[in-house]
């Protein structure tokens, strides 16, 4: 019998919008609740190296296109906020190195520490991603050959990704956004994982919706 494997969902909602994360077939991986990642172990059910890949990145995009890393990977001047992806408020602009403008750059109110009073988010060196890494509006597979490309994932080897994900001050944010803010699914050490076992199976990416 062919083997039950992974269906991605490639379709994402309009720009600016909550982009949705592959789907998968329940039958082939374990059920898990939406605060929670799968391991990389679950993949073992997929036997194909390269479905194997692709469905290890689905679930990796599950924390990619959440909005407490999206927010920060705007496809224009603007960072967003919140879970409905709202403009950043007060109006802020990324400015030409990304951390925004003199008198307004972002360290002006995030510092390297979230603030329990005033609520405002912070961790070390917050800034926007550079414009050539917007997700806002990307589809799973156009995310996934950005963070391939050295032209637009920062210069990053893969194997410089995997320590990125795993190991970056400001990607941790992401877990612990402070407040009553909704963190990323899973942990940081569990993408962290998962972004090591794509890269092991070949960095596949999903294709395309035709």
């Amino acid at each position: 019998m062919p083997m039950r494997w992974v269906l991605f969902v490639l379709a994402v909602a309009g720009c600016g919008g909550k982009q949705q994360p592959p789907t998968v077939d329940r039958g082939a991986l374990r059920a898990v609740g939406p605060s929670e990642l799968r391991t990389v172990a679950d993949f073992d059910v997929v036997g194909d190296r390269g479905a194997r890949s692709r469905a290890l990145f689905g679930e990796m995009a599950r924390v990619l296109t959440h909005p407490r890393c999206i927010n920060c990977h705007p496809n224009g001047d603007s960072p967003h906020q919140r879970m409905a992806m709202e403009l950043h408020d007060p109006p802020v602009v990324r400015g030409p190195a990304d951390n925004g403008v003199p008198g307004m750059e972002c360290t002006t109110c995030h510092q390297d520490r979230n603030q329990e009073l005033t609520r405002v988010p912070g961790a070390p060196k917050w800034h926007l991603a550079p414009l050539e890494m917007a997700w806002v509006g990307r589809s799973i597979g156009q995310i996934c050959n950005q963070i391939k490309d050295p032209n637009r994932n920062g210069g990053k080897t893969l194997e410089q990704i995997v320590e990125h994900n795993g190991h970056d001050e400001l990607v941790a944010w992401g877990w612990n956004p402070g407040a009553d803010r909704e963190p990323a699914p899973g942990t940081q050490s569990q993408f962290g994982a998962l972004s090591a076992a794509w890269v092991e199976t070949g960095a596949e990416c999903p294709e395309e919706s035709r």
